[in-house]
């Protein structure tokens, strides 16, 4: 009987400890998945300091418009470059695909369509369809982005 009743004891620990790590999980990729919309609000609202803010120091990644790996200090180029041609980010839409978590990091990967808009007439001038990967790292309590790329999507739009 003590032998039945400890067994039960363990089982429930050990269920009670695997829903608490899958809660964490969850919890953690809604948190990404909140910090790549945030990112892109950023982008749409001009708010470069928000922005920057997002990236981690270390940071290394290759975007599809640099012909090479890019540190942080050049994670705003991209904007600017839009902004003074005259274009806004109008409207995006993130198709989440995975976010997976390893300790304190986090690799997400997801597909986004944005639309470009001149500033001056607000016509449609672009349309990009990206695929794109973002490496997060907590550090402090507080996740960044640590690396990252985009690139086109194929032609079947994937």
């Amino acid at each position: 009987m003590l032998k039945t009743i400890l067994t039960l004891l363990v089982m429930t620990t050990v269920s009670f400890a695997e829903d608490s790590a899958n809660n964490s999980l969850a919890q953690t990729e809604a948190q990404i998945r909140n910090l790549e919309k945030a990112y892109w609000d950023y982008v749409k609202s001009n708010d470069l300091q928000k922005y920057r803010a997002l990236w981690h120091a270390d940071f290394v990644g290759w975007p599809f418009v640099s012909a090479a790996p890019l540190n942080k200090d050049h994670i705003t180029d991209w904007i600017t470059s839009n902004t003074t041609k005259g274009l806004k980010l109008q409207s995006y839409g993130i198709e989440q695909l995975v976010v997976r978590i390893t300790g304190d990091i986090a690799i997400d990967y997801y597909r986004l369509s944005a639309n470009w808009t001149r500033g001056d007439t607000g016509e449609v001038a672009r349309r990009d369809l990206m695929r794109i990967t973002h490496t997060w790292i907590r550090t402090d309590g507080r996740w960044q982005i640590l690396g990252g790329m985009s690139a086109a999507v194929n032609a079947d739009g994937k």
